[in-house]
């Protein structure tokens, strides 16, 4: 299974590498089995998530299947759920989906308490929702 790596939209090469921090955030863009793997670290709020709106925007726009891996997200604020809710309304009617990987206790907590993981695949582990 090949693999791609590149840093989300607007990497202007400054950090060395395909992830990208900004303001707390890092989204990194791979492409496993034909499905766009963005892998997120950081806090997910107000200020930050533009740059996960612009990765699942440019993720949308190159594959119907899209994974979220959020293993590495330390906080989320209903701007994530927001941003997560859009793409997954938007990828499902172009015919594809949105799958949650690996969400942490806390961001969990906070998609279970708005029923989001009821509306969105979540799975325990990426390998997971990559299957």
């Amino acid at each position: 299974m090949a693999e791609e790596r590149r840093a989300h939209p607007g990497d202007d090469g400054e950090h060395g590498g395909p992830a990208q921090r900004r303001s707390g955030l890092s989204v990194e863009s791979s492409t496993a089995a034909d499905i766009q793997v963005l892998t997120v670290a950081g806090e997910i709020d107000h200020d930050t998530g533009r740059h996960l709106r612009e990765a699942l925007d440019a993720a949308r726009a190159a594959h119907p299947r899209v994974v979220v891996d959020l293993a590495e997200v330390t906080f989320m604020d209903s701007t994530g759920i927001n941003i997560l809710l859009t793409a997954h309304n938007a990828l499902t009617g172009a015919g594809g989906w949105l799958r949650l990987a690996a969400p942490t206790g806390p961001v969990l907590r906070t998609l279970q308490l708005v029923a989001i993981d009821t509306v969105i695949e979540c799975r325990p582990t990426l390998q997971a929702a990559l299957a």
